[in-house]
């Protein structure tokens, strides 16, 4: 194929693109209410052409022998989403800076990410480099950085003499978010664990605290770093939303179910029986605080309906592990970063 016939499937693509997306803006699409439908179109990529993903996220690698969870489509009520093109994703970020900061569910969502856009331009260079708790794909052709910074809390913990300190009022870290393009934060997975001996709130120490009520103040913390901080007519600020893990059958209709092993198909239909975790409403509610335009990626229920879309026994733990909290490559993360373009569009 010559660079004529690329210019004109690109461009045939990109005018593809435009014409599903005029739908969402005519109609204000909610792109986050919708259904998940069976697409032989799907998935995106094959994850074996992408040997950068880390073991715990592939699960057609680690043996998982049901193959339909990937093939399915988030179809929003209403309208399309635009077929991501990551071509065109590239180009229009030429040059540019895209960070994800959380936990390992941004991490999931960066891997999802960097594998979409090197499936579609699999002969262009790329280089993957690490710094500290900041990893970067670079595809060198476009000038386009895609990083990971590695921060569960966004707050930070520092050692003391006292032990590890969580301080609840202070984002130093934040340095290293600055100059980006684009900034996609989260965070939540790591509250209900406690890796810290104590937590700070100005000059009073605790050993812990209400969870949800420190993950409140935590998000208080971030929401003013980016009110004061960031400059929002040069970088857009996103955050992920919460990922939800499937571990009690009963709030998906299924009580004997203990866990995600074994489920093979999504639930049908808009809504989720257990309905939304409280901490999707903490966040919401942290978000309407904050001045400056913060996009939120709502994913929690279209991601409650996946209930067969996490590794399970084909993680990095094999049957001991049980992962239902992370995502399984190709699969839900791609959705996230499909809504994702269609906000850059």
């Amino acid at each position: 194929m010559g660079l004529q016939d690329n210019a004109i499937s690109y461009g045939s693509m990109l005018v593809l693109s435009l014409l599903l997306l005029l739908p969402l803006l005519a109609k204000g699409c909610d792109m986050f209410t919708g259904q998940w439908v069976k697409d032989p179109s799907y998935p995106l990529y094959d994850p074996s052409t992408c040997p950068f993903i880390r073991r715990e996220f592939g699960c057609k690698k680690n043996g998982r022998p049901d193959l339909d969870y990937p093939t399915f489509r988030w179809q929003p009520q209403g309208c399309k989403l635009a077929w991501f093109n990551g071509v065109d994703f590239l180009q229009k970020n030429k040059g540019k800076k895209i960070m994800f900061v959380g936990d390992s569910l941004s991490l999931n969502q960066w891997q999802s990410l960097t594998c979409m856009l090197h499936s579609s331009v699999p002969k262009s260079p790329y280089t993957m480099t690490t710094e500290g708790t900041i990893s970067t794909f670079t595809f060198q052709e476009y000038g386009v950085g895609i990083k990971f910074d590695r921060n569960p809390y966004l707050v930070d913990i520092v050692s003391e003499k006292i032990g590890s300190v969580m301080k609840l009022d202070s984002i130093n870290d934040g340095k290293n978010w600055l100059g980006m393009d684009t900034l996609i934060f989260n965070t939540w997975h790591w509250w209900s664990r406690k890796s810290w001996d104590y937590i700070q709130i100005g000059s009073n120490f605790t050993k812990d605290m209400d969870r949800m009520a420190a993950f409140e103040i935590a998000l208080g913390t971030w929401g003013k770093w980016v009110d004061t901080v960031v400059d929002t007519s040069k970088t857009r600020v996103f955050f992920q939303g919460i990922s939800p893990s499937h571990y009690n059958g009963s709030l998906w209709g299924e009580p004997a179910a203990h866990s995600c092993a074994g489920q093979t198909e999504p639930l049908w239909g808009t809504s989720y029986p257990g309905g939304l975790p409280p901490e999707v409403g903490v966040l919401k509610r942290a978000l309407g605080k904050i001045t400056k335009p913060v996009t939120l990626l709502d994913i929690t229920m279209l991601s409650l309906l996946r209930k067969d879309g996490h590794p399970s026994i084909y993680g990095i733990g094999g049957r001991t592990g049980n992962d239902c909290s992370h995502w399984c490559l190709s699969g839900v993360p791609d959705t996230w970063n499909e809504i994702l373009y269609n906000y850059m569009l």
